[in-house]
């Protein structure tokens, strides 16, 4: 009995920094503290049940509870918001940024983030609240906005354009190794681009000219299951860092009527 009691005085010491509820937000400290315990029992039940549950449910019950705020910080933002649209337009992509994409935007960084969890130490719930509670993290889903849709871009290039867009970029190795080699692999993997005879000069013309053809579901899976939500969102920040960051010239990419000297690439990267 003494040693019990022992034990629950060396709990009562313990610095009050330790605990749970010193770690939350002073706002949100605040309220938990204030709450009479028929309200508490309401918290707690609500994070055992997120805590018992999937990834996949927590993010679906993250955004039915909190999309409509995020949505309306996010349209506060004005100035990010119209960056982000100038450089869709840049890249050619017809997306407005209305409330509905937002939203959709939204849940899906949940979901990628999610799925992710699986595979990484950090809790998923933890960043997802983290994204909730923190103007910075919030914001960074413009970054992941820009960079999944430049992403979705180059997944749907022939592997020629790939090399013509690694040709404008200042460190082409890099860009290389960041994008263009996962999203090949990606390619070869899920049968979308086969080569055949690579070593050929006129059997690589076939598969090399070839454009994906990659339904809307899938390519978004695609991007997911490639590139981790950090990484998107790195490609994001990059391009709205600084307007040459990534160079992108729509005409000379595009252009349909390849030189014949583009063959095979000296960049050597398609291996």
């Amino acid at each position: 009995m003494i040693k019990q009691k022992h034990k629950y005085a060396d709990l009562a010491q313990l610095p009050h920094t330790d605990t749970v509820i010193q770690k939350l937000p002073v706002e949100v400290k605040d309220w938990a503290q204030s709450l009479p315990w028929n309200q508490r029992r309401y918290v707690l039940s609500l994070c055992y049940i997120l805590c018992a549950s999937t990834p996949d449910l927590q993010a679906e019950f993250l955004d039915n509870y909190t999309a409509d705020g995020l949505v309306s910080k996010m349209f506060e933002d004005v100035d990010t918001l119209h960056r982000v649209k100038e450089y869709l337009i840049r890249f050619r992509v017809k997306k407005q940024l209305n409330e509905s994409d937002l939203r959709s935007y939204i849940k899906q960084f949940y979901i990628h983030s999610a799925q992710q969890s699986r595979r990484e130490t950090d809790q998923y719930l933890e960043s997802a609240l983290r994204f909730v509670l923190s103007t910075e993290e919030r914001n960074n889903v413009f970054n992941y906005i820009l960079g999944f849709e430049f992403i979705k871009i180059v997944f749907q290039m022939s592997w020629l354009q790939h090399e013509r867009l690694a040709r404008l970029q200042k460190n082409q190795s890099q860009f290389i190794e960041t994008y263009i080699k996962p999203i090949q692999h990606a390619h070869r993997i899920n049968g979308i681009i086969l080569p055949k005879d690579e070593r050929i000069f006129f059997a690589r013309r076939t598969y090399y000219v070839q454009l994906p053809n990659i339904s809307y579901r899938r390519l978004i899976e695609l991007v997911m299951a490639t590139f981790t939500t950090e990484m998107v969102s790195n490609c994001g920040f990059s391009i709205s860092r600084h307007s040459q960051a990534l160079r992108f010239d729509c005409d000379y990419i595009y252009d349909p009527e390849p030189e014949e000297e583009r063959f095979p690439t000296d960049l050597q990267f398609i291996h």
